[in-house]
């Protein structure tokens, strides 16, 4: 099975089967104990995969924004869309498209490095924007933000150096500019 990514939307044609995609999912809810659970319970129990869920309170402390990036067909897509807009906590869903939102995930990557191998890492890290966040005697903790394929061509270039631990928070999103705001009372 081979998976071909372009920009957020991944996809697969197989003669006579249907075309697996990618897609991001901008939830509002309500910011109620829990909902983050029924939320991902509903997923689970219908079978439907998460690839990356991101949850904050939004400027209104009332609401929540949950992002969640996941795949299937067309037809599993929309049933996926159908079932959270059921949920009672939901007040909005939005299907993000790439071309029309801005999409980020932060990663904090611990990179074994000697002192002598540090102004190389330093190097890459200011070309990718990223910062050093700690260095230890033996290391050092790089946060980067930006879209997941900056993410990937920075671990690229420093795969050559052992990494000790990864942490992505995975996808958030918003889209671009005013038209598609949702505003609640």
């Amino acid at each position: 099975m081979k998976f071909h990514i372009v920009e957020y939307k991944e996809f697969e044609v197989i003669e006579g089967m249907a075309v697996m995609e990618k897609r991001i999912l901008s939830i509002l809810v309500d910011n109620t104990s829990g909902v983050l659970t029924r939320i991902a319970g509903l997923f689970a129990r219908r079978g439907y995969n998460i690839d990356s869920i991101t949850a904050g309170v939004t400027a209104d402390p009332r609401f929540t924004r949950i992002t969640i990036v996941t795949s299937g067909d067309e037809l599993v897509l929309e049933q996926i869309k159908n079932q959270v807009q059921k949920q009672v906590d939901v007040r909005d869903i939005k299907i993000l498209d790439a071309d029309t939102s801005v999409i980020r995930e932060l990663a904090l990557l611990k990179l074994r490095v000697s002192e002598a191998e540090r102004d190389k890492v330093l190097a890459v890290a200011n070309i990718f924007r990223a910062k050093i966040v700690d260095v230890g005697l033996n290391s050092i903790i790089i946060e980067l933000t930006g879209s997941q394929s900056k993410l990937e061509a920075f671990f690229e270039l420093t795969k050559e150096y052992e990494t000790l631990e990864l942490a992505r928070t995975g996808i958030t999103a918003l889209s671009r500019g005013m038209d598609d705001v949702t505003y609640l009372d």
